[in-house]
């Protein structure tokens, strides 16, 4: 069923409009995002689509292919964090509307279907989809045109601020401002992006995605005890945050912390925007297999010094290095999800294979792997 029909069929009338917004991998530079650093995502193919049209009162009622088609109806002034509409999936939906308001922009009553294909809790960024896809068919429909960033930052709003997660601004934007065939090179700090060409196939490489099914769920504390150690952090060192620490400057700064809990933290963001620095410089040169050493060191600096890893990305990543990709790292906020692997077209067979092998023999469910290539951002699609 497409998402027109789905509205059709639940709303009994035809939608304005029909949007889209991607999910993400990113490429290198994880938990930078919140530290005013440094990241190269890119959107995926996976898309969150939705169907929208204004609706007479003050009500948004939203429904979603993925979720039993059940509607979920509150009117526009009941829309306020912690309240009822705060809660479970479409909390994201209800939240970019909320922002909107928020920053003053007009919102009638909405009528909304959803159909996505991104995986929830895979670590791809399938509340970031839902968001950006709402916030752009929202505002275009209500006449306000926005910025690919400006819709990030009000898909952001949404997540941190309704929803509670306190992510970066990273998902929102790759999901919002990439282009296909590019990875999205984002500086946090100066709030500047580029278009990095990426195409792994014209280099005879594939990008594989390993969703082990380990469902994460950023919400449950985890990730904003990391953004609070680093905060303390920088607070400790005397900086507005941890980007402000280079290279050079790591080991002083490592020996004037408190615990080594918080070392172990900033050497991590420290060193990830060096290692996005470098595979910036890497893809601009189209040096591609250059990359590996930098994915693993991630992975590595992610597992031991942030502790967001678990076993099932570690085996992914473990088993596809050593059944020969170039490079693997887990990606997205960790606790779960997916990884990425940098293989060559080759021996993307043998790969998935063995990495599908070594999940059975260690008792876990069957991940689903599969090549994902740098797609458009978000859109309107009718």
């Amino acid at each position: 069923m497409t998402t027109s029909h789905l509205f059709t069929r639940t709303f009994q009338q035809a939608p304005s409009g029909l949007w889209s917004a991607p999910g993400r991998v990113n490429l290198i530079g994880e938990h930078t995002d919140y530290n005013n650093g440094l990241v190269m995502p890119f959107a995926i193919d996976a898309r969150a689509h939705v169907a929208i049209n204004r609706s007479v009162g003050r009500r948004v009622k939203v429904v979603s292919a993925q979720r039993d088609s059940v509607v979920h109806d509150f009117g526009l002034d009941e829309l306020e964090p912690g309240g009822p509409a705060a809660q479970g999936w479409a909390a994201y939906v209800f939240g970019a509307i909320w922002a909107l308001r928020e920053a003053g922009y007009p919102v009638d009553g909405l009528n909304i279907a959803i159909d996505s294909s991104v995986p929830v809790g895979a670590g791809l960024s399938s509340s970031a989809a839902l968001e950006c896809a709402v916030t752009l068919g929202v505002s275009q429909l209500m006449g306000v045109r926005l910025t690919a960033r400006e819709v990030a930052v009000l898909a952001q709003s949404a997540e941190n601020n309704f929803v509670g997660v306190p992510c970066g601004l990273m998902d929102q934007m790759a999901s919002s401002a990439c282009k296909a065939g590019n990875v999205l090179f984002f500086d946090v700090d100066a709030q500047t992006t580029e278009q990095v060409p990426f195409n792994p196939g014209a280099h005879g490489y594939a990008l594989l995605v390993v969703d082990t099914h380990v469902h994460h769920q950023l919400a449950d504390g985890e990730y904003g005890k990391r953004r609070a150690s680093c905060e303390q952090a920088a607070a400790e060192l005397g900086v507005a945050s941890l980007r402000e620490i280079s290279m050079e400057g790591l080991e002083a700064a490592l020996e004037q912390l408190s615990s080594e809990l918080l070392r172990k933290r900033t050497r991590h963001i420290v060193t990830e925007n060096n290692r996005v620095a470098q595979a910036v410089g890497l893809l601009r040169s189209q040096n591609l297999g250059g990359l590996g050493d930098l994915m693993v060191a991630s992975h590595v600096s992610l597992r031991d010094d942030y502790e967001v890893s678990d076993p099932a990305l570690d085996i992914a990543v473990d088993t596809a290095m050593s059944a020969g990709a170039i490079g693997a790292r887990m990606t997205g906020g960790g606790f779960g999800g997916s990884a990425i692997a940098l293989v060559e077209v080759d021996a993307v067979d043998a790969v998935t294979g063995a990495v599908e092998r070594a999940f059975s023999a260690a008792g876990l469910a069957a991940p689903t792997i599969r090549s994902v290539h740098p797609s458009e951002g978000a859109r309107r699609d009718g």
